[in-house]
């Protein structure tokens, strides 16, 4: 890529996970050439000199995504734009085509399959034509997935312990609230899915997101909300009982077309499952199977029926994109996930990923920055993939170096 006048451009900065992340780039940019994108220059200059001295000198670019010039400007000038601007299924093909008219990467926050499909449909080609790498899900959905499924992969290559097998991501503990932005991911999902009986479909197949549908292995069912006693997973979780995780549907089709993107090197018997503990106590099963049953619900009849709605309802209900709880409250939250696999040698890992503070906000404004930031600085990194690709598939061993530096643990451990 030639050189740009910009390393990286955060598009919009005046959301609140925008915010979040511009704060979160002022601290850990460095020498990173940085500009701040949105419709409003005020909102921004506002924003901007918030930030502290290092970020006094950062451009602004007006640039609004019903405007597709604006936003081929926009793109032009940089060497990566990482935006927050969602719904990404309303808002976000037009940046994706210009970032591949540009040949600039790109890096989103979107949990919306429908509209990865589309990307993926529409830009695949084209980006990997033009050298661009546009990267879907780079917060806590979905790197977290992503990112230990590509670490025990790796682990197992290195031991010589053949390919993956059964793996499952196992959401340990989470402290913290679903955002504005994920919850209008979500609903604009259903929205999508409920309107077109073909993306209901489309979304219904695990592989939904696959390279190629045709060359996937037929494994039988993969069912995005399990309900299990933790020893069916590992014996680690002997004393556990797991359920359905709200982002499993999303989060898997990420996880399994970084397989297929890599040519299926985490293997043809791979079968990847997302659940969260519900813990070891007596009431644990009966918790376990009520949240399963209702997120079953919700997804099933959203699926169908959430274009049916009256136009507003649910909006005025959820919270709204670009808001978020305080300070102090994001500053409580944390996660850790542990995902585990058994290789072709029956060789058994568990990798393990943490974070403190809220994952909807502070976790995940720290993921996307530092996603944005391997793109842009750590070239040499990266994989030689392009196109609409994954996390892990476009900068894992990249992401594996800096997280733990950002304040992420990360650490993959061989099971007896």
């Amino acid at each position: 890529m030639t050189q740009r006048e910009f390393d990286l451009v955060l598009y919009g900065a005046t959301g609140f996970v925008g915010k979040l992340t511009a704060e979160y780039l002022a601290k850990a940019g460095g020498s990173a050439r940085i500009a701040l994108a949105g419709r409003s220059a005020d909102k921004l200059r506002a924003v901007r000199d918030a930030l502290g001295e290092r970020a006094r000198d950062w451009p602004i670019i007006e640039a609004d995504a019903g405007l597709p010039i604006s936003l081929q400007a926009m793109a032009a000038r940089t060497q990566v734009v990482v935006t927050t601007v969602g719904p990404y299924t309303r808002y976000g093909l037009p940046l994706v085509a210009a970032c591949v008219a540009a040949g600039t990467d790109y890096a989103d926050l979107t949990g919306e399959t429908p509209f990865i499909r589309a990307s993926v449909d529409q830009f695949h080609r084209p980006a990997a034509d033009a050298g661009a790498r546009i990267v879907h899900s780079c917060g806590f959905d979905s790197v977290p997935s992503d990112l230990t499924v590509y670490a025990l992969y790796g682990r197992a290559r290195a031991d010589g312990e053949g390919e993956l097998t059964e793996t499952n991501m196992v959401v340990r503990k989470f402290v913290g609230g679903a955002s504005g932005g994920t919850l209008a991911s979500i609903l604009e999902a259903r929205r999508t899915m409920s309107g077109d009986p073909d993306v209901r479909r489309a979304m219904l197949d695990p592989y939904t997101l696959s390279t190629d549908r045709e060359a996937e292995p037929d494994l039988g069912r993969q069912s995005d909300a399990p309900l299990r006693r933790g020893a069916r997973i590992a014996p680690e979780l002997n004393s556990s009982w797991t359920g359905a995780f709200i982002m499993a549907a999303e989060n898997s089709r990420i996880v399994r077309r970084s397989n297929a993107l890599q040519d299926w090197a985490y293997g043809r018997t791979f079968r990847y499952a997302e659940q969260v503990s519900t813990g070891p106590s007596v009431l644990a099963p009966a918790g376990a199977a009520i949240s399963t049953a209702a997120l079953a619900g919700f997804s099933g009849l959203a699926g169908r029926y959430a274009d049916k709605l009256p136009k507003g309802l649910l909006e005025r209900v959820l919270p709204k994109p670009g808001t978020g709880p305080s300070e102090s409250t994001l500053d409580k939250g944390h996660y850790r996930i542990e995902t585990y696999t058994t290789t072709t040698s029956g060789a058994r890992y568990r990798a393990t990923i943490a974070q403190q503070g809220d994952p909807s906000y502070i976790a995940t404004a720290v993921l996307l920055g530092e996603s944005g930031l391997a793109l842009a600085l750590d070239r040499d990194k990266l994989s030689d993939l392009r196109g609409v690709l994954t996390p892990s598939a476009a900068m894992g061993d990249a992401l594996l170096t800096r997280l733990p530096a950002a304040g992420v643990t990360f650490e993959t451990t061989r099971l007896s």
